[in-house]
């Protein structure tokens, strides 16, 4: 029989421990009681472990704890098998806002049973503050830069997320706006949902309505049954639309009435709908520019541009050019399990002379490019495509696809596969500015690439 005066002795020796860990952490059962509360989570947190020992974790900090991401919201979960990590915004019993860097994990007995959970975490609020006053962070929730326009950039993300105010994300294609949007997502209390990205432009304009919305039972043709929209899809997380200014004035109207009432209609039914969702905006081109040609809807405009955040093409910000190649590097030799070779210094050069059309995408598309080109263990300015040696301003997706180098003219109704995979390079993917190149209405496009499957596959993978 063990001695309780061990067991007494093996519990006041775990808390010792537990105290001097430089990391917070708090365990608690399935019902949410909390059962460990060590000193770093009182300093963390400005709550007592009095306050917390033997309560439920929500009641004691009024809140989840892990905010949105918490798993134990809506019911007892039967049993919690993975390691999660993931950033969390966390408020202070004295108000201070706190970013912290958290890893939940399951404790199982020994035989098998879910006992409850152990969270450990760490504030990395001073150190992220301390890296932005001194323009030294390199990267903030997998966007990568140093550049001044980049640091404000992370500060913007950093800000924003504690609130659920649209954001729009502006700048050239490439430059990486769903990224940024992803990271407001992951920081922010809507982050345990889902981030549902919709290519506004990519959409035919006939189904729009359906695909944010939904649609009911009979609502039209083909209507064999009720369906969900994008809108429902992301109840609780953050709807991201991409290319917002290619949306039909007669769809705007109905976007303007849920950022107004929160609500919607599916078509054909007559029952409103509310769902709790982030939305975030963004658009290559200037959407105050959109409105004054009639294409965009001013007091939509207002609506979804209350938080601004511009980013920088990549000619703009070329110190960051050796940091993201340096990335992207590293990133082929994870994906493809090998060594990569160097970049030489003739190389950097020359990257860092060109302008960038495609930006930080045509970076990413070049140095893959370069490292199957590449036959040493340093990528030689013969291993680039030849519009960075040359200086053409050429993308790099025509060098990639030899079949499409030709340049489209006006189609006028009659399309074929590399006139239509060139004007998709040339847009970024863009459908309908595509249309517009070849000549044709958008209608026509969509119906070449539902009957053509080597140009629709081409247009999915860009």
């Amino acid at each position: 029989m063990k001695n309780p005066a061990h067991s007494l002795l093996d519990r006041d020796n775990l808390n010792l421990v537990l105290d001097n860990l430089k990391l917070g952490i708090i365990a608690h059962t399935p019902e949410r009681i909390i059962t460990v509360f060590n000193k770093e989570a009182e300093k963390i947190t400005g709550y007592k472990k009095g306050e917390a020992l033997g309560k439920d974790c929500h009641d004691v900090f009024n809140a989840p704890f892990c905010g949105a991401k918490c798993s134990f919201c809506d019911a007892t979960p039967d049993f919690f098998s993975d390691t999660k990590e993931y950033p969390v915004t966390f408020v202070t019993r004295s108000g201070d806002t706190r970013q912290l860097e958290m890893t939940v994990s399951a404790v199982i007995d020994n035989s098998g049973e879910f006992k409850g959970v152990i969270a450990s975490f760490r504030d990395l609020t001073e150190s992220i503050d301390l890296s932005l006053k001194a323009e030294s962070l390199s990267s903030f929730n997998g966007i990568i830069g140093k550049d001044q326009t980049m640091q404000e950039i992370f500060r913007q993300i950093r800000d924003v997320a504690l609130y659920s105010y649209p954001v729009h994300v502006s700048g050239e294609t490439g430059t990486g706006k769903e990224r940024v949007a992803n990271a407001i997502h992951d920081i922010s209390a809507y982050g345990n949902g889902a981030f549902v990205p919709v290519n506004c432009g990519a959409i035919p304009e006939g189904i729009v309505e359906s695909e944010l919305f939904g649609h009911v039972k009979g609502a039209f043709t083909g209507a064999v049954k009720e369906r969900k929209g994008r809108f429902e899809l992301a109840h609780k997380g953050t709807l991201f639309l991409d290319e917002v200014a290619e949306l039909p004035l007669k769809i705007q109207v109905k976007l303007l009435r849920f950022l107004q009432e929160g609500t919607f209609e599916k078509v054909g039914g007559e029952k409103k709908i509310s769902v709790d969702v982030r939305i975030i905006s963004a658009a290559n081109q200037s959407l105050k520019e959109a409105v004054r040609d009639g294409r965009f809807r001013e007091d939509l405009y207002y609506r979804l541009n209350v938080i601004p955040i511009h980013l920088p093409p990549l000619r703009q910000r070329k110190n960051d050019i050796p940091l993201l190649a340096s990335y992207f590097l590293k990133q082929a030799e994870q994906e493809n399990n090998a060594t990569m070779p160097a970049l030489a210094g003739d190389t950097l050069n020359l990257l860092l002379d060109y302008d960038w059309p495609g930006n930080v995408r045509e970076l990413k598309n070049v140095i893959q490019f370069s490292v199957v080109r590449c036959r040493g263990d340093q990528i030689l300015p013969s291993d680039l495509p030849p519009e960075i040696t040359q200086g053409s301003g050429m993308t790099f997706s025509s060098f990639r696809e030899p079949d499409i180098l030709p340049e489209p003219g006006p189609a006028r109704g009659r399309l074929d596969v590399a006139s239509v995979k060139a004007a998709l390079t040339k847009t970024g993917g863009n459908k309908s500015k595509a249309a517009r190149v070849l000549g044709v209405g958008r209608a026509t496009l969509y119906r070449f690439l539902n009957s053509n499957a080597d140009a629709r596959e081409f247009s999915r993978r860009l």
